[in-house]
């Protein structure tokens, strides 16, 4: 695999765990999956967005801190593994959901913690329509999920577009996932030589060609 770290992001019901896991069976990498069941305070983040957002969110980074010891940071960085999450939208969630004070008294745990996170040599970020995402979410029918709202769909959905318009760190390769759909054989092939191409900055992945600026 020309990326050793692979990361696949996107909003919630964008298809990240899909892609994740047929990227790792097509390349034979370790697949390293967000595991929600942990949080105990996310169902009823989702009810009460405003009341439930600090506890869920502290939840989430006390779990990385534990995700992200040494001897797993050694093991990311000498293993050709692909991960269905990137550990820095944990902040982009807190940033959104969290009060000014909130998010200050996080942004104090976070650097405190002293996490040790290894860069990806790749970042693949899913898109799709608010809208689409919703009827995405309804679909596949988990429970907690039922109660999430439009607004707050559109909210992350809006964050996710500001982060990664201005990330820098990583190769970035962004897939509308309303023109590209990786259960086409074409269209996923082309992912795939896309990936095992020299990518540099920020990408596009469109039907006919890919794109760089």
């Amino acid at each position: 695999m020309k990326h050793k770290f692979i990361v696949v992001e996107g909003p919630i019901g964008v298809g990240k765990t899909t892609l994740a896991t047929k990227l790792s069976n097509t390349f034979n990498s370790q697949l390293i999956l967000e595991d929600f069941s942990q949080n105990k305070f996310l169902s009823k983040f989702y009810e009460d967005v405003d009341r439930w957002s600090l506890a869920t969110q502290l939840s989430f980074l006390l779990d990385r801190s534990e995700e992200f010891t040494k001897d797993k940071y050694d093991k990311i960085k000498n293993s050709e593994i692909i991960s269905d999450y990137f550990i820095d939208k944990d902040k982009l969630f807190a940033k959104t959901v969290l009060s000014r004070d909130e998010f200050d008294l996080y942004m104090k745990i976070y650097d405190n913690l002293k996490l040790k996170i290894p860069k990806p040599d790749l970042i693949i970020y899913l898109q799709a329509k608010t809208e689409t995402l919703l009827e995405r979410i309804k679909n596949r029918g988990i429970i907690f999920e039922q109660t999430i709202t439009e607004n707050y769909i559109k909210k992350i959905n809006d964050s996710y577009m500001e982060f990664f318009y201005a990330y820098k760190d990583s190769p970035l390769l962004i897939i509308n996932t309303s023109n590209v759909n990786i259960n086409n054989r074409k269209d996923y092939s082309m992912l795939v030589d896309a990936i095992n191409s020299n990518i540099k900055g920020k990408n596009f992945l469109n039907p006919s060609t890919i794109k760089a600026d």
